[in-house]
């Protein structure tokens, strides 16, 4: 199938899970959907730098919080549809990824992983103490509950299903497309063996920085309509650690090396802590990652995708 005709099977697909919801006609389903379509989007950005060129990001949130925090921004400014929102904190933290790459992507191993997750920290503490985006007291963003469109109400949460569910599609038609073309080949170069692909004339800086760029555009988009999603933006919500660990562990759970992986194990990860949320509690989240991980590090080491493969190869 080439790149054209997945677009089209992925927005056919997406259509479908629409229809799928308004039949069901329960608000909780957008909720929780919502949620796991976000993470789809983290999930597979992280895995444009994490997963294709092997330098794990520890600084998800903070990609995130700026895609939240330019719609704030916006807002108190002059509110905007959620839309241009989405493309303002594409670019913002798309020029943040890009120079966070320009400065850490020289680092390598954890030497730059320990890099991001200080960007993070620092990212925070300038939101903390930023008045105007509402600081350590957060800032409120009101939404009606339903918006108008011509003679179609549509409720309010809905619409941010909607958008997210556009946005999963584009990154993972993106990634895809990533991972068959020349790009995708070069950050493989990468991820295998860097120097070797010095040593043949690879530009290994430029590929990384394309690849921090639209990782952290793409998180940045997911973290846009959140504002209006949670009604009320404070940093400890904007920069959760769930961000961060949800983001790697999805990716790790489903399988880095193919596009189809983030999608899989947000799909696995994602669907269990909101059943654990509704009954349990949200607590045992990071409970669910931790212990997900450990035995998919034992049971598969390279992921679903790669148990399946492999299982796939034994055959005769």
């Amino acid at each position: 199938m080439n790149n054209t005709m997945f677009a089209v099977a992925a927005t056919a697909v997406a259509i479908a899970v629409l229809a799928f919801a308004h039949a069901l006609g329960v608000d909780y389903f957008y909720f929780a959907g919502y949620t796991i379509l976000q993470f789809i989007v983290l999930s597979t950005a992280w895995n444009i730098l994490g997963g294709y060129c092997g330098y794990v990001n520890f600084g998800t949130a903070a990609f995130f919080a700026m895609g939240a925090y330019s719609s704030v921004f916006i807002h108190k400014l002059y509110p905007l549809p959620i839309p241009f929102l989405i493309v303002i904190g594409a670019i913002v933290s798309g020029i943040v990824g890009f120079g966070m790459g320009y400065l850490t992507l020289r680092l390598r191993g954890a030497f730059f992983s320990i890099a991001t997750l200080a960007m993070a920290v620092v990212l925070q503490t300038l939101v903390v103490n930023w008045d105007y985006v509402g600081g350590s007291r957060g800032a409120y963003v009101i939404h009606p509950e339903n918006l108008e469109f011509g003679a179609l109400s549509v409720h309010y949460i809905e619409y941010l299903f909607v958008l997210m569910l556009a946005l999963a599609v584009l990154a993972l038609v993106t990634a895809r497309t990533i991972e068959r073309s020349q790009l995708g080949y070069g950050f493989a170069t990468i991820r295998d063996d860097e120097l070797a692909a010095e040593s043949c004339g690879v530009p290994t800086l430029r590929l990384k920085l394309i690849a921090t760029t639209l990782s952290g555009a793409f998180m940045g988009m997911a973290g846009a309509p959140f504002p209006y999603y949670i009604g009320y933006l404070q940093p400890q919500s904007a920069f959760a650690l769930d961000y961060a660990v949800n983001s790697i562990a999805m990716p790790m759970i489903g399988g880095t090396t193919s596009w189809v992986g983030p999608l899989v194990g947000t799909i696995v990860l994602g669907s269990a802590q909101q059943y654990a949320t509704v009954t349990i509690s949200s607590a045992v989240n990071l409970l669910i990652v931790g212990l997900m991980l450990v035995g998919f590090v034992i049971i598969a080491p390279n992921g679903l995708i790669g148990l399946v493969q492999k299982r796939f190869r034994r055959q005769p």
